[in-house]
């Protein structure tokens, strides 16, 4: 799966006045450029998100670094926050009978 798909959620685009910022592509063998972009984002490592203002000087600068990064809305970023507690959430455990026709053993108490 890329990495785009996994960070992809099920809602329409909207303006929103924040943009979150996820890398998803390491840094290593990019250009200088990109790099120093990437540290004014601050955004150093794999899978990190950040929340930025949307105004026209961050989208040039995500224009430069638009193979690296995935760009979400406030919206879009909540759902997927979302999807993962759903995901994530405890389960209860599942019984196995592997002898269904067996009866249950019955615990006397000794002391009656």
């Amino acid at each position: 799966m890329s990495a785009f798909n996994a960070f992809k959620a099920n809602v329409p685009v909207a303006w929103s006045p924040n943009l979150y910022v996820t890398l998803v592509r390491g840094i290593p063998g990019t250009r200088r450029l990109h790099r120093r972009t990437l540290e004014a984002l601050r955004l150093t490592k794999c899978n990190r998100t950040v929340m930025r203002w949307n105004t026209p000087t961050l989208r040039g600068m995500l224009q430069q670094v638009k193979r690296l990064v995935v760009i979400e809305t406030e919206e879009m970023y909540n759902a997927r926050k979302q999807k993962q507690v759903n995901h994530q959430a405890w389960r209860p455990p599942l019984v196995m009978d592997h002898n269904p026709n067996q009866t249950p053993l019955t615990v006397t108490n000794p002391s009656t």
